[in-house]
C-alpha cells in the first residue's frame, strides 16, 4: 500500500480558495447594494396625504451645493419643486436648512430664501436655519427652530420634507430618528435634472445611507 505525503494546500488550491471568497463576498455586496437602491427607490416617491392625523402644515426644504451665479442645478431643482407646491397651498410655513460650506460663498438656507422671494414667497413665512454641515444637522437644528415658530411637530404640524429623490429615504429615516413620537413626515420628490449628479448620487447614496443609519444619532 502507498501513501502520500501530505505537505498542505498546493499554491494553487490557496489561489482558488480566496477567489471562492472574493466572489462570495462580491456577492454579498452586489445584493446589499441593491437592496439599498431599491429602498432608495421606494423613499423617492411623492407622500402627501394621510388617512390619519393632519395635513402637511410646515415645508421643510432641504440645502445643496451654492454656486457663484445662484443655486446649483440640484438645488434649483428642489426650490422648483417647493414652489410649484407653494404656489397651491400659499398659506403654507416654509423652513429652508442649509449652512455655508467651505466653497461657497453664502448660506445654502439664505440663497434658497433669495431664490423663493424672487419668486413671490413672502420672505415672513420663510425660517432659515443656516447653520448645518449634514443632513442629520439639518433635521436637528430645524427642529427647534419650527417649534420656536409655531410649528411644533410632535403637536399639529406634519412637515413636508422637500429633496432631490434619492434623498427622502435617508431624509426620514433621520427624521423619524429625531421625532419618534411627532407625525411621519410627508416628501415631495423633485426630479434631477443634473444627470452627472443622478450617475454620482446613484452610487454615493446607498453608502450615506448606510454611514447615516450607523452613526447619525
Amino acid at each position: 500500500m502507498e501513501y502520500k505525503s501530505y505537505r498542505g494546500s498546493s499554491p494553487q488550491n490557496k489561489k482558488r480558495h480566496w477567489l471562492a471568497a472574493l466572489l462570495i463576498l462580491l456577492g454579498l455586496g452586489l445584493v446589499l447594494f441593491g437592496a439599498l437602491e431599491i429602498v432608495i427607490a421606494v423613499g423617492s416617491r411623492d407622500k402627501t396625504t394621510f388617512r390619519v392625523g393632519p395635513e402637511p402644515s410646515a415645508m421643510v426644504v432641504f440645502g445643496c451645493q451654492v454656486r457663484a451665479d445662484g443655486p446649483s442645478i440640484l438645488l434649483r431643482d428642489r426650490l422648483d419643486t417647493a414652489l410649484a407646491y407653494w404656489e397651491e397651498h400659499p398659506d403654507i410655513k416654509i423652513v429652508v436648512t442649509g449652512g455655508k460650506g467651505d466653497d461657497e460663498h453664502q448660506s445654502e438656507a439664505q440663497c434658497m430664501y433669495d431664490y423663493l422671494t424672487a419668486h413671490g414667497v413672502d420672505g415672513n413665512q420663510i425660517y432659515m436655519e443656516d447653520r448645518s454641515r449634514n443632513t442629520w444637522q439639518n433635521i436637528c437644528f430645524s427642529k427647534p427652530l419650527m417649534e420656536n415658530n409655531g410649528m411644533d411637530c410632535m403637536v399639529d404640524c406634519r412637515p413636508i420634507l422637500v429633496s432631490s429623490g434619492f434623498h427622502l429615504a435617508r431624509i426620514c429615516m433621520l427624521w423619524e430618528r429625531a421625532n419618534p413620537e411627532g407625525w411621519s413626515p410627508a416628501t415631495l420628490a423633485a426630479p434631477v435634472s443634473h444627470a452627472p449628479s443622478a450617475v454620482q448620487m446613484f452610487f454615493r447614496e446607498p453608502l450615506a445611507l448606510v454611514k447615516s443609519f450607523l452613526f447619525d444619532r
